[in-house]
């Protein structure tokens, strides 16, 4: 069982890992261990030992060693000794800030429910098992349910906490974080995934020091600045070996990661909502639920704690309609097109588009108000007739009748000052009364916190839906909240607007994906803004980033794929110069990077040359034949592009069985006279022989992880040369071969 219960000690085993926390003397959860398995045993003495410090308060007088600052906690209140950041706090309307939860009983059940009104996991089978944990607090009749599920094969425990009223009096929750866990010592490093708009999730490695290390966001969104995956690692581990933790959060509004090394050496790791800028009204009879929080543990290195990860999301958060579902090659117009086309433009592009065998057509913006640029329109959702004088529905008929899907951009959480809809419903707009509003990119940001909003833009996009026969959805948010208020919540309730602003984003997408369930939407918000598993859970897939470079792309898909699998990754290539960078790539090395996520394109394919119409037509059979392998094989990550001076990448997918795996080395720019070059693959059978494409050699595969395989010098004399070996990349497609 993976939940064993004695004598008030909770055992949470995964295949590999244990989690085990009890009531301690004063009735108050701690935490005794998290690790690799261990045996179960009726107690663990030596766990719970203790060692008295002078000068520390201490629960009793006749308890001097029970002192809360240096114990390990569960889910640790602020006032009564414990003087490190706490997992919640709460203000009785006296004033006083001081809660005292005792555990009261525990509940054990088989599988996992969704949350009402948050994304969250979901198990009815795969041996998951869930705790809830029932505390209460006497003096302010208050009960705190904390819930754990264990999912055993990915060895991954969610954790999320609910608070309830059950007196007479309204109580203000000020802090109400998701998890909390408290590790005996502090020697690891901190991994964060840091960046902004065009460079989103960078890695970024540094060891835990003393003092509170975080990172979060205050914008109303996850951000491209930070996300909140996060890994604790040993400064021994690598991609192959070593202890790591990993720690994620469903959700995608203001969150909070952060470290605390106290004088001890101890580090105390919490999870949630940002509670800068919240706080939540609890009247009687309310309960509030946080976030579900997301942890993980191995010994086997970080591409073990991704791949774990990955497979949990897949199985247990990501819609199932889609979850093994392979994602359509797209072709988006955005970048090829801008606000200026017209259907017959569109069907032009989508006719030779189809010809290369691309199998979805996506209207990005403009389509729809009077929208000729990003000044207007926005939340006016009827089409622009203008430019589409017979209607989406008319082009969506044609698109399909080519036999090719079709979808449609939208970008529901903003307003234009220019449009109907503002002149219609000015107090829909988010801003603060008396106070200037802040622009961003020529716009501003729709309250999600008011219900008529929601059933406002589930009418529009339901409609279109319907009327067009949407295979797809591209959901936008291209800029961040600013002057926040809802003129809907009353002055006590304003700290609840980023949340409840969230709830209504939730809501509208779980209305849309319930009532729509054929519809594949992918996230988007300025490229990777919101690349979160809040996102994930109704839309499976996401923009990865509006940095379509395959050089910086290097950067930004390694660094995501220590927190998300590469079919959450949207990956399309571009025209050159790229619109971002301006550099010069050769399309071959744009579509190998682009191959490991779910392929698309993202340019006007009617004015490619001969030669790139043939290559596109190459690229996309090429990535149809493996295209479950590339979405769905085990990812693996071989040489950094952080490392060193960042020049080189690489990076691998493999098939479950083993028997089929796809290698991909990158190399930014070409060298004279350079060092000799081996790839060392991972995840084949030792005692498999393979062969590689366009070699005639046949290698065991404990050769090819371990011995490598040569990677010769593009450039071998200056003879000739007519183009720049400069941004190259080498595929190795791998395969068994017969015994």
């Amino acid at each position: 069982m993976p939940i064993l219960v004695q004598h008030h000690q909770f055992h949470l085993q995964t295949d590999h890992t244990s989690y085990i926390l009890q009531v301690m003397e004063n009735g108050e959860l701690g935490q005794l261990y998290y690790g690799r398995r261990i045996h179960d045993r009726t107690s663990y003495p030596d766990l719970t030992a203790r060692e008295e410090h002078g000068a520390i308060p201490a629960w009793r007088l006749n308890r001097p060693d029970f002192q809360p600052e240096t114990l390990k906690q569960e889910f640790a209140s602020l006032g009564k000794g414990d003087y490190r950041d706490p997992a919640f706090q709460i203000t009785s309307p006296d004033g006083s800030r001081i809660s005292e939860f005792h555990y009261v009983a525990y509940q054990l059940e088989t599988g996992k429910q969704r949350l009402a009104g948050l994304p969250s996991t979901f198990a009815t089978d795969d041996d998951v098992q869930t705790l809830t944990l029932m505390l209460n607090d006497t003096v302010s009749q208050l009960t705190l349910a904390l819930q754990y599920t264990v999912f055993p094969h990915q060895d991954v425990i969610v954790r999320s906490a609910s608070f309830t009223n059950t007196g007479q009096q309204t109580l203000m929750l000020n802090r109400a974080m998701s998890s909390q866990l408290d590790l005996p010592d502090a020697n690891y490093d901190f991994m964060q995934f840091s960046g902004s708009w065009a460079r989103e999730r960078h890695l970024v490695r540094s060891p835990l020091h003393s003092g509170t290390q975080r990172i979060g966001s205050l914008r109303g969104a996850s951000s491209h600045q930070q996300n909140p995956a996060m890994i604790l690692a040993r400064s021994t581990t690598d991609e192959d070996h070593g202890s790591a933790f990993g720690f994620n959060l469903i959700y995608s509004g203001n969150f909070l990661d952060q470290v605390e090394v106290d004088a001890f050496g101890t580090a105390r790791i919490l999870i949630g909502i940002n509670p800068e800028e919240f706080g939540w009204q609890l009247t009687p009879g309310e309960q509030f639920q946080t976030p579900e929080a997301v942890l993980s543990y191995t010994d086997a290195g970080l591409n073990q704690l991704s791949q774990q990860m990955g497979e949990f999301y897949q199985r247990h958060l990501v819609n199932p309609h889609f979850a093994q579902a392979p994602r359509p090659v797209l072709i988006n117009n955005w970048e090829g097109t801008y606000f200026n086309f017209d259907e017959a433009k569109l069907t032009a592009i989508a006719s030779d588009a189809k010809k290369l065998g691309i199998e979805m057509f996506v209207l990005d913006d403009g389509w729809f108000g009077h929208r000729d640029d990003d000044t207007t329109s926005l939340g006016d959702w009827d089409v622009y007739a203008q430019k589409l004088p017979n209607g989406i529905a008319h082009l969506a008929a044609k698109i399909h009748g080519m036999a090719l899907k079709f979808g449609l951009w939208f970008e529901p959480e903003m307003i234009s000052i220019d449009s109907d809809l503002y002149r219609a419903h000015p107090e829909w707009t988010v801003k603060t009364p008396h106070r200037e509003m802040t622009p961003g990119r020529n716009q501003f940001v729709i309250d999600m916190a008011n219900p008529a909003v929601v059933d406002y833009l589930y009418g529009k996009i339901s409609r279109l839906i319907e009327d067009a026969h949407l295979d797809y959805i591209k959901w936008d948010m291209n800029r961040n909240i600013t002057e926040a208020y809802s003129p809907t919540l009353p002055a006590s309730q304003q700290l609840e607007f980023a949340h409840r602003y969230m709830l209504g984003v939730y809501q509208l997408y779980g209305r849309l994906t319930t009532d729509y369930p054929d519809v594949l939407f992918e996230s988007c918000a300025s490229g990777g803004g919101r690349f979160d598993l809040g996102m994930m859970a109704y839309a499976p897939q996401a923009w990865t980033s509006d940095d379509t470079d395959a050089v910086e792309r290097l950067k930004i898909q390694f660094g995501t794929s220590y927190g998300y699998p590469q079919t959450m990754m949207g990956a399309h290539v571009s025209a050159v110069p790229n619109d971002q960078t301006g550099r010069i790539t050769p399309i071959e090395t744009r579509a190998a990077v682009a191959y490991f996520g779910d392929l698309g394109y993202e340019l006007d394919v009617t004015k490619c040359s001969t030669a790139e119409k043939a290559a596109i037509k190459t690229q996309v059979a090429f990535y149809k034949a493996h295209r479950e392998l590339f979405q769905q094989g085990k990812f693996y990550r071989l040489d950094s592009p952080f490392a060193g001076d960042g020049n080189v990448g690489s990076w691998q997918v493999v098939s479950a069985d083993g028997q089929h795996a796809i290698a991909a080395r990158y190399q930014v720019l070409n060298h004279p006279n350079p060092a000799y070059n081996r790839l060392y693959l991972r995840g084949l059978q030792a005692d498999q022989r393979y062969r590689i494409a366009g070699n005639d050699h046949v290698y065991y595969g404990d050769e090819l992880m371990n011995a490598g395989v040569f990677i010769p010098h593009l450039q071998d004399s200056t003879e000739g040369i007519e183009e720049s070996f400069d941004f190259s990349a080498r595929l190795l497609v791998i395969d068994a071969v017969e015994k």
